[in-house]
């Protein structure tokens, strides 16, 4: 990870030196100097990070690296920080004229001599790579110069995996079934049938045990294997097909079955398997670039041909079934009772699990969260430990990291999940690195996280893309590669909220120790060290020791995941402003118990992400202003309704989130913003704006917002009927906007949006609580369109004629917005649509369902439609409809309900109840 470090500090003085600027004195000079020995240490680093778990001088050199490219990444922003304050606006215009007029004389010498202090350290650690560059070069030949033993190998549990009797597997044999059963049937075209699946899941024993299976090996007549993995020399791998295939027919290999020359090697696995019906497996593929380079190789006919290939990237699978057809095939955990009967079997050899360790194991099973590597290393390291010693096993479960650490039987299982780890590019390394300071089964929010990546700065501009676009592609690269896990996706599929599996926790928990990336501050650790960077807030009560002094002036971030209690004293801002907080960058505090604006916030320069939801915040001071770096502004879920003007100077500013919901008694939920201030134009950046309220002069506010050209979500509360030409006018320039919410002042006000004649064409949510009459013309036209709930419209025709035809469209939700009788959904229509609601639509009658009409619909809600008197006609039709919620029905439409039950046998779940109840009865048909 040192070469991380560097890597991401070169990227940091490359945009430094880059500005065109004077520099003070020889900083300039020092500056360069730094950045060229650096450069050359890093490539060196790429083989000493791999060794430096086995040597404890190359461990403390690669420290010594990391150290003082952390001390050099303090002095640049502590330079950039400094003349900021003096630059204003246009700073880099102007730093040649603040660098000659600068009076700081103190802080110009000491980041002068601090430049050169980290210059001579530079040169001393420059020496000692030039003696370890001879060290390595002694250890990779095998030499025996080296004074310290090297114990750099470790067992690879995988191939044992292999071995296994089919018996001693668990879980094996559904996936076992259906990837025979792809294998040997579908189509006579080459296809690929791809095991996607993170690192420990068993997809090499899977495959295995499916390759050996005497219904494969006698379907088809030729059969090789051969593992990709992480680096792969593409002759060789040819090779070993042609040794196999010639071998398994005992045929005698051609001379060129031993060339270094792939197109010699291609052309004899093509001559040689052109006619035939073969089995190829790709165990272990890693990148796209890899399956690329392999997948020419290999001949189409009609004889049912198939490769198989095994991989940890989610995207080389589906690349893979896209280019040859076939099938994706997700391994997944294994269930609590086979993860139980694979942990007994291995801890107790077989036995029963003692009742008095029950609960204790179950808890530690709960850590491998199904992972058959992990429950296999765990149980088998438990197996050694004395059973009538609960103190012993309760100690694995609560410090399960330091046991991974310091136990050789888990090494191997460290090793193999580590592996997804240590592929990925430096930047990947610093996002995943970064889930460190979550705790445990902690749900993170997708975009919270790429907010925070982009203000670490592990997140760079690609031309043609903003920042949150790239941090987007970097978080699906994660997914990707399995080491991000999904909990919930919206209506598109997007993913909402994620988390990491416990395990891996623990691995980056002990790489973020290790490397000083984060400090987490809880039950097991309540000691800060001399200096941090990132700090973690788990366990908060006992964290102010008013005789100990902390030294916080390198913390970059500060996160706050207490529970909100009303015992917890308020947050102690103070504590940390007392060891200075001069860089930091990135504050939460969700949740915590501040009751006001803590006004030393207003002291951090520095500071981009400021985030106090979920907090008894009332208002936010004037001085706010200073916050001049300031690009996201978190205030969800406070008593904040208003804004000093102030706020304007922030000109950085890229998302403003405030707003709460409000419950009423008549179980209808009020949304409360802010209201707006005028002169928002001026924030030229803003991508988010929610949720303005217009204040007294809303046409000249909805004229301004015309003007915010990067917005991307925009939410208006209190809009009248005078304001909407206005707001039509602006919303035809906001061509990048995505989701778009509007909600009016009163309810029996006409909202004429008639007037908008090129929407933005990206829009993905339209949002819109008021009245209408009749739909909007170019809503149809929003071919990008996936969600679209319309309150309070009063709509007079049927508005489904309209929408049916959207290629996009996964949600429609209704909420007393159709004044008809009758709504049809015609064939055809609706294509995608997964969710369609029916909320107190008063006066409809009947729904009808043509046959071909939502083909994809998953889930039906009508709620509270009084004179509905049947069930949809058609809905018989619907196959895919799994969930089906009735709330707030007649009498004589349950009637007719029950009269129809065999219409929907195919429903797996339906809901029935009333509102008033709080919840439904639940039947399952």
């Amino acid at each position: 990870m040192a070469e991380s470090v560097v890597a991401f500090l070169l990227q940091k003085v490359d945009t430094f030196a880059h500005e065109k600027v004077k520099l003070l004195g020889g900083i300039r000079d020092d500056v360069g100097y730094i950045r060229d020995e650096l450069e050359r240490i890093r490539a060196f680093l790429r083989v000493a990070d791999a060794k430096e778990e086995g040597d404890e001088e190359i461990k403390v050199w690669v420290k010594q690296v990391r150290e003082v490219a952390y001390d050099m990444e303090d002095l640049l922003d502590d330079f950039l920080l400094r003349f900021s304050h003096h630059g204003g606006r246009g700073f880099y215009r102007h730093l040649r004229k603040v660098a000659l007029t600068i009076k700081n004389l103190k802080a110009r010498h000491r980041i002068a001599s601090g430049l050169q202090a980290v210059r001579s350290r530079v040169t001393n650690i420059a020496e000692g790579h030039q003696r370890y560059r001879y060290k390595l070069s002694s250890m990779e030949e095998g030499s025996s110069s080296s004074s310290v033993p090297v114990n750099n190998t470790w067992y690879d549990l995988r191939g044992d995996a292999i071995l296994l009797e089919e018996a001693q597997l668990v879980g094996i044999d559904k996936p076992k079934q259906d990837l025979i059963r792809e294998l040997v049937g579908g189509r006579s075209e080459l296809q690929v049938v791809a095991v996607a699946g993170m690192g420990g899941l068993g997809k090499t024993t899977l495959a295995s045990k499916i390759y050996k299976d005497d219904v494969v090996q006698r379907h088809f007549q030729h059969h090789a294997w051969v593992t990709v993995s992480q680096v792969f020399k593409l002759d060789d791998l040819l090779r070993n097909i042609v040794r196999q295939l010639f071998d398994e027919m005992k045929q005698t290999r051609p001379q060129e079955a031993d060339s270094k020359d792939r197109g010699k090697l291609k052309e004899i696995l093509a001559g040689f398997l052109r006619e035939k019906r073969y089995l190829v497996v790709l165990d272990d593929v890693w990148e796209v670039g890899a399956w690329d380079a392999l997948k020419y190789a290999f001949p189409t006919n009609n004889n049912g041909c198939r490769l198989m290939l095994t991989t940890r990237n989610a995207k080389v699978a589906s690349v893979s079934a896209i280019d040859l057809g076939g099938m994706v095939y997700d391994l997944k955990p294994l269930s609590p009772e086979q993860s139980w009967n694979l942990f007994c079997g291995k801890a107790f050899q077989g036995n029963q699990c003692p009742p008095y360790l029950e609960k204790i194991s179950k808890k530690i099973l709960r850590k491998c969260e199904g992972l058959p590597l992990a429950i296999v290393a765990i149980s088998g390291m438990l197996a050694s430990k004395d059973r009538n010693r609960m103190d012993e096993w309760e100690l694995v479960e609560r410090s399960l990291g330091a046991e991974i650490e310091g136990n050789d039987r888990l090494q191997s299982m460290e090793k193999i999940l580590s592996l997804s780890f240590n592929d990925l590019p430096y930047n990947l390394k610093y996002c995943f690195l970064f889930l460190s300071i979550f705790p445990e089964d902690y749900l993170m929010d997708r975009k919270n996280l790429i907010r925070f990546w982009i203000v670490e700065g592990f997140v760079q501009e690609k031309e043609g893309r903003i920042l949150e676009e790239v941090g987007e592609g970097c978080f699906n690269e994660l997914v990707n590669r399995s080491l991000i896990q999904v909990v919930d996706k919206n209506y598109e599929g997007r993913i909402i909220e994620c988390r990491i599996h416990d395990l891996f926790r623990e691995i980056i928990l002990l790489k973020s120790k290790d490397q000083n990336f984060v400090v987490i501050f809880g039950e097991q650790n309540k000691a800060l060290p001399e200096r941090v960077r990132r700090l973690s807030i788990h366990k908060p009560l006992e964290i102010v020791d008013g005789e100990q002094q902390h030294n916080f002036s390198s913390l970059r971030s500060l996160f706050y995941f207490g529970a909100k209690d009303e015992s917890i004293s308020s947050f102690p801002m103070s504590t940390f402003f007392n060891g200075g907080l001069r860089f930091l960058k990135l504050l939460d505090c969700t949740g915590a118990n501040i009751d006001t604006f803590p006004e030393e916030i207003t002291k951090l320069y520095n500071l981009r992400y400021l985030c106090l939801r979920d907090t008894k915040v009332r208002s936010i001071p004037r001085s706010i202003g200073k916050l001049r770096n300031l690009e996201t502004l978190d205030l969800r879920d406070t008593y904040v309704t208003e804004l000093p003007n102030e706020l304007l100077r922030l000109r950085h500013l890229r998302h403003i989130f405030i707003y709460r919901y409000e419950k009423r008694f008549t179980s209808s939920i009020k949304s409360i913003g802010f209201k707006a201030l005028g002169g928002l134009e001026t924030l030229s950046f803003l991508q988010s704006l929610c949720h303005i309220e217009v204040n007294q002069d809303g046409v000249s506010l909805m004229k301004s917002l015309g003007e915010l050209t990067q917005l991307r979500r925009l939410c208006i509360l209190q809009l009248r009927a005078e304001h909407v030409a206005a707001l039509c006018s602006s919303v035809e320039k906001l061509r990048y906007l995505r989701y778009l919410q509007l909600k009016s002042a009163d309810p029996d006000e006409v909202l004429n949006l008639q007037n908008i004649s090129s929407p933005p064409q990206c829009l993905k949510s339209l949002v819109i609580s008021g009245r209408l009459q009749i739909l909007p013309h170019w809503i149809p036209s929003l071919s990008n369109l996936g969600r679209l709930d319309l309150m309070l419209s009063g709509l007079q025709v049927d508005p489904f004629e309209s929408l049916q035809s959207l290629p996009n469209l996964v949600h429609v939700e209704l909420n007393q917005a159709y004044d008809g009788e009758t709504l049809c959904l015609k064939a055809g229509g609706f294509k995608l649509l997964k969710i369609l609601v029916f909320f107190k639509l008063d006066r409809l009658r009947k729904v009808t369902i043509e046959k071909g009409a939502l083909p994809c619909l998953k889930q039906l809600w009508i709620r509270g439609c009084k004179l509905l008197e049947d069930v949809p006609s058609g809905i018989e039709t619907l196959g895919n409809l799994k969930v089906l919620e009735f709330l707030d029905m007649s009498d004589e439409f349950l009637r007719r309900l029950r009269q129809r039950r065999n219409d929907l046998l195919h429903v797996s779940t339906i809901f029935i109840g009333h509102e008033k109840n709080q919840g439904a009865d639940r039947y399952l048909l």
